[in-house]
């Protein structure tokens, strides 16, 4: 048998021995049928012939002048050493390849010239070299055929050819046409001679014979064959034009042709002064000056107090008495009184005496008064049958109005919504990789995800899926995923195989029998056998192959018909390196409807099915993966989930605020009075006041049609009892330290006591409530609805306490005055109640012993100091916020969510498609048109889409990643007479019109088009509307890649005119991982968008409203973080506006203590963002939110004080300040700051990490700095810069005391009663309003001073 093969062997090289190799003879000629080693019936193979090359003439000519016009010597001189046969083969065989590559008209010339020189060269003889023939038949008679031959090449040429073509892109994908024609080594691997020898193996599908292409560098001569003289023909540069007068390839195909472009800007460099941060420079001058005028202040004080204390000494001594008696009390004349001091003693006088009418009318009916606030109650809450829960994201947090909602719904109107994404990323850990020695590869490091047993696992899994099968109610019948899949190829009438399912498995066409598919090949003398691996190495590399070049012969496109990109495949690679790659990929694309469309639930419902087999896998012990999962669904699923398990929490939260209100404002006496003294009604009716408010709130805006959201139900109640809470103490606590007038009504009584207090409660409120009101002014729709839930809700509180809860406490203290015990009130207790008021322990431990402490001299400046540092370091901290929230804080602790981010984050090697969509009012049919879009040979070097390829040059300043396809080109390659895409029909009852590629050729004669002479191919307005449709419907194949159907049908929307009114280009972003880097994401698409819109709207006849804008699913979501801190600025600074103006207006244009109220809640808030940046917690709209709420809760650690501040007749400002601060610090204290952080505190216990992070951390954080600013800070300010005590009041006084005093002198009653008197010691006070207390001082008023010994009088509080 040896012998046998050797004598074969040796006649073979015999008879191609006979050939010689010289100029003018050819080596093969005319076709002698098939490749005898081949299955494929066209891979016609040519005879062997050494022959004279002979002269064309007639059709041959002009055949071979259409296909290889380089060869074309003139009618009747050109000679060819091929046939009329050959030709059409040739023709037929180029049009595929020229189908990827006519976009670029040189590199299509010189491919073509490389296989008319290989086909038909007249000096063939000398090019190439036959090593293989077989036998054949021709016309009946056996025939040598060539079935292999070497082809020499110089690498000039070669090397030329090759560079012509290597940027040549495939617009439908964004990839290069290199990459399908390259074998294994795809488009980054690719070179000269690796890219010839795919076009050589017969076993790529297109060959139709084996050539061996030798690459000969210039003066080489060694290892030739006789007479071979390897071609150096021209190859055209990508930049020239062809003789055929095909125009210089694009910018986006040719590196060469691109214009020089300026260099782009950088991104903005930080803020910097000297070298460093420039606002740690700023806050530290800041920080300077303000201590430096605070220090220079003390010494003015000091001096000024030091000149006045010497002009006492001169002589001007202490003022006496008509009876010659020191006294302390100034006497004022009514000239001395302002018009700020009569008015707020008007206004003070006006709402007193309101409050206080309205008060007794209230406690006087209680029974009447409860019954009515019920009934008004009741009716708002009817409203709430009709309320309007939003739950979706994009209803919550994007305006209707806003850029991205309208860019969102002009997209979903006219090409669907975003399709539905249902995910796996699966891993292996643990286990190890392995070597794979690969026949055609060589050596290949597989990792050990990369198995036959996971992948097999993998389509098991991705088979039960694909087989979920439910009843729909909607549908009425039993619905399976191909009721709801993205079906690109077939989207009228889809199968399961029909949809897009992308995975490693459909490189196998989803087919067992092709996973464990084997063959032995002979490669380079070696055989070897190939397997799964070997295909799976050249799918990666070349995803749009129809066939490998293994003897496989699979195909790598999947069952749908589409490319799989490794990216959607495998994960977790570097480089390219995708047999190392960490991570299986596995999608199901759903079409998204909106959610009005009966398949809306259809498609949540299989996503249920497809979760609740995902988590069954997941629980199998037996399973070899470690993964994580998603559905479209998930996220709003996870939200609504964490939502509904929090409830319970804040339910917690707001029990133990009610059991600290009820034990808090109980009196306890004595233990046998507790349940007699216990407020734990009251208590308990100021929780139904505030939940009532909260009800008839949401009840009137149900009725008018503004929808509620989950954050509403979380925050407004938390806030509304903030505020109430502060309100009952202060009002509860006022009525308890108050002793009843002899003959005074206990309705009275409580009338009085709400006069005192109400002004009081009624600046908070008001503040609070337009300040929410005005926060209503925001554009995004959660901020904006809170805004007006919690306004109305602040605003019924504060009138259902002046009614409702003002006949509670009347019927309470009833109770309490008849000695009944509470919840058994038939049950009374003799121990008497104290005739003294009870002062409880925190306001003597606040007077006795806090406030003297904190306004000490020393301890004055210690705060200034420190507060001061603080505001100056948050004002740098401020400019470092984090603006942005990531979308797994939006995901409970535990979510099956937050492991999927992590997955995605570190295995996906591709970020989100992003389409720039076009409007209406550009025509697409006139060249002008065509140019300005495309990206192929002719186009404007400043097309849409070669901007968008500019632009994907620079991914790190732009955020694309792969440019962006284009219809309009693949529109015109498809149209193109040098592919086979577009025929038409030339007999039959579809003459003229379309033709598809697989029809056959005899039917399909003519072309669409015909090449235009020394201009790019255009169509006219006619043929473009005339062949869009067939262009758009034609399902891409091997013959015609250029297909429209799947890439593009939806991607071209026209009227019934014909007209396009909305288009769109696919391209794809880089891996986004933060809310940072999805912002500038945007914000670069932006830019570009608007870039090309400029440029697009100087063609003629485009309309000025014509539009090109980005959109990508997640922009409705990030638009928000482009303009958040402008209008957090703006919300804020109309929240703080009202607390300035109410409070200057209920205090009698009081404009100091409305500066000082202002100052010091801009302060908290400042010190809020401040304390945010340290704790990690980023700047949102959730945060806005609470910032807003902030301002409304620091209006009640600082208005109540300050208000009391400027109505205390104390001498001194530290006098003023520590009445302030004992009086009404202790009841915000206890009704503020300790009603706060119970609940706030158990709110740290929720699952979601968005109420731990923006409702706990951030709610403790307000809580605490308003106690610290409101109890700390503000006293000391108030001691330093307070107002004076106001004129009118003493006036008032002085006259009310000399009226009582002649009154007594005339009726000798030494029993007088000085109503709402300050409280005297017997001797001199020092004077504390100075650093210097060494001198004893007056305030520095005009007035004479007189001091006057008093006896002590027990103080009433004046509000």
């Amino acid at each position: 048998m040896t012998h046998v093969t050797a004598l074969v062997i040796l006649l073979a090289c015999l008879v191609l021995s006979e050939a010689q190799h010289q100029p003018g003879y050819c080596a093969f000629y005319e076709e002698c049928g098939s490749n005898p080693s081949l299955t494929n019936p066209s891979s016609k193979v040519p005879c062997l012939n050494y022959t004279l090359a002979p002269r064309v003439t007639g059709f041959t000519y002009r055949k071979l002048k259409q296909v290889c016009p380089m060869l074309d010597n003139g009618a009747d001189n050109t000679y060819a050493c091929c046939s009329m046969n050959q030709l059409v083969t040739l023709e037929w065989s180029l049009g595929a390849s020229k189908a990827l590559l006519i976009r670029c008209p040189s590199c299509a010339d010189n491919f073509a010239h490389l296989h008319c020189i290989t086909t038909c060269s007249p000096n063939q003889s000398q090019i190439v070299n036959v090593t293989k023939t077989m036998n054949g038949t021709k016309e009946f008679k056996e025939q040598k055929v060539v079935v292999a031959y070497q082809a020499y090449l110089s690498t000039t040429f070669a090397d030329a050819s090759f560079q012509s073509c290597k940027n040549v892109r495939v617009p439908a994908t964004g990839t290069f046409a290199i990459s399908a024609m390259c074998g294994r080594y795809g488009a980054k691997l690719c070179t000269a001679q690796r890219w010839y020898d795919f076009q050589g193996d017969s076993s790529n599908g297109l060959a139709p014979l084996d050539i061996d292409f030798r690459l000969i560098p210039e003066g080489v001569t060694e290892g030739l064959p006789e007479g071979v003289v390897p071609y150096k023909g021209r190859a055209l540069r990508c930049n020239e034009t062809t003789p055929s007068g095909g125009g210089v390839c694009s910018c986006q195909d040719c590196l060469d042709s691109c214009p020089s472009l300026p260099p782009l800007p950088l991104p903005a460099e930080p803020f910097r002064l000297m070298g460093t941060d420039g606002f740690l420079v700023i806050s530290i001058i800041s920080l300077c000056l303000l201590l430096l005028a605070f220090l220079f202040y003390l010494l003015v004080t000091c001096l000024v107090k030091a000149m006045e204390r010497k002009d006492e000494e001169k002589g001007k001594g202490k003022g006496k008495d008509q009876n010659g008696n020191d006294v302390t009390q100034q006497l004022i004349d009514p000239s001395e009184v302002t018009c700020i001091d009569r008015n707020s003693l008007a206004a003070q006088e006006f709402l007193g005496s309101l409050f206080r009418t309205w008060g007794t009318l209230m406690a006087s009916h209680p029974l009447k008064v409860l019954l009515a606030s019920a009934i008004v109650v009741a009716v708002f809450a009817t409203g709430l049958m009709n309320i309007e829960l939003t739950t979706d994201p994009v209803e919550l947090w994007s305006a209707p109005n806003s850029r991205a909602r309208k860019e969102k719904d002009f997209h979903d109107k006219y090409f669907d919504p975003f399709f539905r994404t249902n995910q796996l990323i699966l891993t292996a850990p643990g286990r190890e990789g392995y070597i794979y020695d690969s026949l055609l590869f060589g050596m290949q490091n597989f990792s050990g995800i990369i198995s036959k047993d996971l992948i097999v696992e993998l389509l098991e899994l991705q088979t039960r899926i694909q087989n979920i099968e439910f009843w729909s109610e909607d549908l009425n019948r039993t619905a399976s995923l191909k009721d709801v899949c993205f079906a690109p190829l077939n989207p009228s009438n889809s199968s399961l195989t029909d949809c897009a399912v992308n995975g490693l498995p459909q490189y196998f066409q989803n087919s067992l029998v092709n996973l464990n598919a084997k063959v032995n090949m002979t490669e380079l003398g070696v055989t070897k056998e190939v397997d799964w691996r070997d295909h799976f190495i050249y799918c990666v590399n070349s995803p749009l192959s129809f066939k490998d070049i293994t003897d496989l012969g699979m195909s790598c496109m999947a069952d749908y018909g589409g490319p799989v990109f490794p990216f959607l495949a495998v994960g977790g690679y570097d480089n390219e390196d995708y047999t190392n790659a960490e991570a299986l990929i596995l999608t199901f694309s759903l079409n998204n409807y909106a959610r009005d469309d009966v398949k809306f639930k259809v498609a949540l419902q299989w996503e249920k099915e497809f979760l609740d087999i995902v988590q069954e896998y997941q629980r199998n012990p037996n399973s070899s993966f470690t993964f994580a999962y998603m559905a479209e669904r998930s996220l709003e699923d996870e939200i609504n989930r964490t939502t509904t398990e929090d409830i319970p929490i804040f339910m917690i939260s707001y029990a133990v605020i009610f059991i600290y209100i009820a034990v808090a404002l109980g009196e306890y006496s004595s233990w046998k009075r507790m349940l007699v003294d216990s407020k734990f009604l009251v208590g308990l009716g100021g929780i139904l006041v505030v939940g009532f408010s909260v009800l008839a709130s949401m009840g009137f805006y149900a009725w008018i049609g503004v929808p509620s959201s989950l954050i509403i139900l979380q925050v407004v109640p938390f806030l509304v009892l903030a505020v109430g809470a502060d309100n009952i103490f202060i009002f509860v606590l006022e009525y308890q330290r108050d002793m009843r007038m002899p003959g005074e009504k206990r309705e009275e009584q409580i009338g009085r006591v709400l006069g005192n207090v109400a002004p009081s409660m009624l600046l908070c409120s008001l503040s609070e409530s337009v300040c929410f009101f005005l926060g209503a002014l925001s554009t995004m729709p959660a901020v904006k609805s809170f805004a007006l839930y919690a306004a109305l809700a602040v605003l019924m509180d504060f009138v259902l306490q002046m009614t409702a809860f003002v006949a509670l406490l009347s019927l309470d203290a009833r109770r309490q005055d008849n000695s009944r015990c509470e919840l058994v009130c038939c049950v009374t207790v003799s121990t008497r109640r104290p005739a003294k008021p009870n002062e409880g322990f925190l306001l003597p431990l606040m007077r006795k012993y806090y406030a003297p402490v904190l306004l000490h001299p020393v301890s004055r400046i210690l705060v200034m100091v420190v507060f001061i540092f603080m505001f100056c370091a948050s004002v740098f901290l401020m400019f470092h916020v984090t603006v942005g929230l990531d979308q797994e804080l939006a995901m409970p602790q535990g979510s099956y969510m937050l492991e999927y981010f992590k997955y995605l984050y570190k295995y996906f090697e591709v970020g989100v498609p992003t389409y720039f969509v076009t409007t209406k009012g550009f025509n697409f049919t006139t060249v002008a048109g065509m140019d300005a879009v495309c990206s192929s040979v002719g186009c404007d070097q400043f097309s849409l889409t070669q901007k968008i390829q500019y632009a994907a040059d620079y991914p790190e300043l732009s955020y694309i990643g792969i440019p962006a396809n284009s219809w309009v080109d693949d529109f015109i390659d498809w149209l193109n007479p040098g592919s086979k895409c577009c025929r038409l029909y030339t007999s039959g009852p579809n003459q003229g019109k379309f033709c598809p590629a697989t029809e056959l050729a005899n039917q399909c004669r003519k072309k669409c088009m015909v090449n235009p002479i020394n201009r790019p191919l255009r169509p006219s307005v006619e043929k473009f509307n005339f062949f869009l449709p067939d262009f758009l419907s034609n399902r891409p194949d091997l013959q015609c890649p250029k297909g429209g159907l799947g890439a593009y049908d939806k991607a071209v929307v026209r009227d019934e005119n014909g007209d396009i009114i909305a288009s769109r280009f696919m391209a794809y972003h880089t891996p986004l991982t933060n809310s940072q880097e999805f912002t500038a994401a945007l914000e670069k698409a932006r830019e570009l968008a608007l870039n090309i819109t400029k440029s697009m709207r100087n063609i003629s006849g485009t309309s000025p409203d014509f539009e090109v804008f980005p959109y990508t699913v997640t922009y409705v979501f990030y638009e928000q973080y482009l303009t958040i801190v402008p209008e957090g600025l703006f919300n804020i600074s109309l929240c703080l506006l009202p607390t300035f103006v109410v409070c200057c207006l209920l205090l009698g244009l009081d404009i100091r203590s409305g500066l000082l109220n202002l100052f010091t809640i801009v302060m908290i808030t400042v010190d809020t963002v401040g304390v945010m940046t340290l704790w990690g917690i980023d700047y949102n709209a959730v945060a806005l939110i609470n910032l807003v709420t902030a301002v409304g809760i620091s209006v009640e650690f600082v208005s109540h004080l300050t208000r009391s501040f400027a109505l205390s007749i104390k001498p001194t400002r530290v006098e003023r300040a520590m009445e302030a601060t004992a009086n009404m610090g202790s009841a915000v204290f206890a009704g503020v700051a300790m009603t706060n952080l119970p609940g706030i505190i158990v709110l740290a216990f929720a699952k979601s990490q968005l109420i731990q992070i923006f409702f706990f951390r951030l709610n403790l954080i307000i809580t605490l700095l308003g106690m610290a600013h409101g109890l700390i800070f503000l006293p000391v300010l108030l001691s330093y810069f307070g107002p004076g005590v106001n004129k009118a009041v003493l006036l008032q006084l002085q006259q009310a005391k000399a009226k009582a005093s002649r009154d007594h002198e005339l009726s000798n009653n030494t029993n007088g009663t000085y109503y709402n008197m300050s409280y005297e010691d017997n001797e001199k006070k020092q004077e504390p309003d100075s650093v210097c207390p060494k001198y004893p001082t007056d305030d520095s008023r005009p007035s004479n001073v007189i001091e006057k010994e008093q006896e002590q009088e027990e103080r009433v509080d004046y509000f």
